[in-house]
C-alpha cells in the first residue's frame, strides 16, 4: 500500500521498508510493457512516431547486435583454443581472457561521456571498427602481452557497444512492447554468442581464418545500427547513482549474489575453452561443450523466472544456486569428451546464467522507488567485477591442481551464495509474493541501460509538504 512518509531518512529495503527517492517514483509495473496511470518520463512523445518506423528500427538494432554477439563469441572462442596451442599457460591464458572484463568494467562511465559529446551514431560506429581492428591484430601479433591488451581494447568497445544499443532499444520500444523487445534482447545476446562459439568448428582454429570471420562480423553490425539511425536518437538523461554501499544497505543478497554468480560466468565464458582443450577433446566436441550452457540458459531462463513469480524469489535463489553447485562439484567425475558432460554444462549454463537475472529481479524489489536504474548500474559492475576476479583466481588453480578446478571453482563461488542466502532465509524475512516485481531476464554481460526497458522514472503524483511518497510492506522490519 501506499503512505505518507514524513522523513527520508533510508532504511534497510531487504529487511523492511522501500523508501522513496526525493519524491521521483517507478510506476506500478510489469514486464509486459504496463506503467499503471503514469505517463513514462521522456515517451511522451514515442505516440507521434510511426509504428512501422519503430518497428523496423527495432529489428535493425537486434539484426546489429546478433552480429556483434556472434563475433564475439567466435573471438572468444578462438582465444581460448589458440592459447594451448601457441604454448601459453593456463595462468597466462586467464590473465589474458580476463583482459575483455577488465576494459568491459572501467568503459561505462567513459563511453557516456563519449555518447554525450558526439553523440550515439559516432560512438558506435566508432567502437565497433576498433573492436573489428582489436581482433585482427590478435592474428598478426600472437603474443600475450598484445592478445591481452586486446582483449582489454575489445572489452572496453562491447561495453560500450551494449551501451549504445540498449538506450536506443529502450527509447523504441513503447509501454506495450518494452517487456517482449527485453526477452528478444536476452534470446539475441546469448543466442548468438553459442553460434560465435559454435562457429570454431568451421575453420582450423590455429590459422587466422577466424579472426577474419569474427572481425567481418563485427564490421556488419554498424550497417543495420546507422541505418536505424533514421530513427529517434535517445537523449541522455541523467540517473541518479547509487553507491555499492547505498547497495548493500538496501539489498545486500543482491550484491552478494551479482559478484559471486558473475566470478563463476567469468570462469565459464572465460576459461571453458582452455579446459576443453586440456581435456584433449577435438574442435567439433570443443564446440558443442562452448554451446550448451547457452542453450541451458535460453531454454531454462523463463521456466526459472516464471516459477519466481509464483513464490519467493528468494528460495527460488537458492534451489537454483544448489543446483548450480552441485552440477559444478558432479562434473569432474564425468568423462569430459561423454554426452553426459554436454548435459552437466547444459544444465550448469540453465541455472548460472538464469541466477544472475533472479538476483537482478530480487534487487528490484527491495531497491527504494526512484533508484532502480542506478542501483542496476551499481549491480552490473559488482556482477563486472566478479566476472573479472573469476578467471585469475580459477587459472592459477587449473594450472597447480589441474582441469577439475574448473569446475570446484564455480562451485566454491555458488557455495558462497548458498552459504548467505540460508543465512538471510533463517533471520530475515521474505519479500510477500504480491510485492514482487515480474521476472527481469537481463543478459549476463549487459549495462545498466536494459533496465530502462522494463523500469523508468517517472515524477510521483502526490507530494505534500516535505513528504513523499513510499512503498511500505505489510510485515514489520524484523530488526
Amino acid at each position: 500500500m501506499f503512505r505518507l512518509a514524513t522523513t527520508q531518512k533510508p532504511t534497510t529495503a531487504e529487511d523492511g521498508e522501500i523508501p522513496a527517492a526525493n519524491g521521483v517514483i517507478d510506476a506500478p509495473h510489469d514486464r509486459a510493457g504496463k506503467q499503471g496511470d503514469y505517463q513514462t518520463a521522456g515517451h511522451e512523445d514515442l505516440a507521434a512516431e510511426p509504428e512501422g518506423n519503430s518497428a523496423a528500427g527495432l529489428w535493425a538494432l537486434f539484426l546489429g547486435l546478433g552480429l556483434l554477439m556472434v563475433g564475439n563469441g567466435l573471438n572468444g572462442a578462438v582465444i581460448g583454443v589458440r592459447s594451448g596451442s601457441e604454448g601459453f599457460s593456463v595462468m597466462v591464458t586467464g590473465v589474458i581472457m580476463a583482459g575483455y572484463f577488465a576494459g568491459f568494467l572501467i568503459a561505462p562511465s567513459l563511453v557516456v561521456k563519449m555518447i554525450a559529446s558526439v553523440g550515439h551514431i559516432r560512438v558506435f560506429a566508432g567502437l565497433a571498427s576498433l573492436a573489428s581492428s582489436a581482433v585482427l591484430i590478435h592474428a598478426l601479433s600472437v603474443l600475450p602481452v598484445t592478445w591481452t591488451a586486446m582483449r582489454f581494447v575489445f572489452g572496453f568497445c562491447f561495453a560500450g557497444l551494449y551501451i549504445v544499443i540498449e538506450s536506443w532499444l529502450a527509447e523504441l520500444s513503447t509501454p506495450a512492447n518494452r517487456g517482449r523487445t527485453l526477452a528478444v534482447y536476452m534470446i539475441v545476446s546469448m543466442g548468438g554468442l553459442g553460434i560465435g562459439q559454435y562457429l570454431i568448428a568451421v575453420a582450423d582454429p590455429n590459422g587466422f581464418h577466424l579472426f577474419i570471420v569474427s572481425s567481418v562480423l563485427v564490421s556488419l553490425a554498424i550497417v543495420p545500427v546507422t541505418l536505424a539511425a533514421a530513427a529517434k536518437v535517445p537523449p541522455s538523461r541523467p540517473v541518479e547513482k547509487v553507491s555499492i554501499r547505498q547497495l548493500i544497505g538496501y539489498v545486500p543478497t543482491g550484491v552478494v549474489g551479482s559478484f559471486m554468480s558473475g566470478a563463476a560466468a567469468g570462469v565459464l565464458l572465460g576459461l571453458a575453452a582452455v579446459y576443453a582443450t586440456r581435456s584433449g577433446l577435438s574442435v567439433d566436441r570443443t564446440a558443442a561443450f562452448l554451446i550448451a550452457p547457452t542453450i541451458g540458459a535460453i531454454v531454462l531462463q523463463w521456466p526459472i523466472g516464471r516459477l519466481s513469480d509464483r513464490v519467493s524469489r528468494r528460495a527460488v535463489i537458492f534451489g537454483v544456486v544448489i543446483a548450480a553447485a552441485a552440477l559444478s562439484v558432479a562434473a569432474p567425475a564425468v568423462p569430459p569428451d561423454s554426452a553426459l558432460m554436454l548435459l552437466v554444462m547444459f544444465g550448469i549454463g540453465g541455472t548460472m546464467f538464469p541466477l544472475y537475472s533472479l538476483v537482478v529481479s530480487y534487487t528490484l524489489d527491495w531497491t527504494p522507488v526512484g533508484k532502480t536504474v542506478g542501483a542496476a548500474g551499481t549491480l552490473v559492475r559488482v556482477n563486472g567485477s566478479g566476472a573479472l576476479v573469476g578467471p585469475l583466481v580459477a587459472a592459477p588453480l587449473m594450472s597447480w591442481f589441474g582441469n577439475d578446478a574448473f569446475f570446484f571453482t564455480m562451485s566454491a563461488w555458488f557455495s558462497v551464495i548458498i552459504v548467505y542466502v540460508a543465512y538471510r532465509i533463517v533471520f530475515k524475512e521474505t519479500l510477500p509474493n504480491e510485492r514482487q516485481t515480474k521476472f527481469v531476464p537481463f543478459p549476463a554481460r549487459a549495462s545498466n541501460m536494459a533496465i530502462r526497458l522494463v523500469v523508468l522514472p517517472v515524477k510521483a503524483t502526490k507530494t505534500v509538504g516535505r513528504s513523499v511518497v513510499s512503498r511500505r510492506h505489510d510485515h514489520h522490519d524484523p530488526n
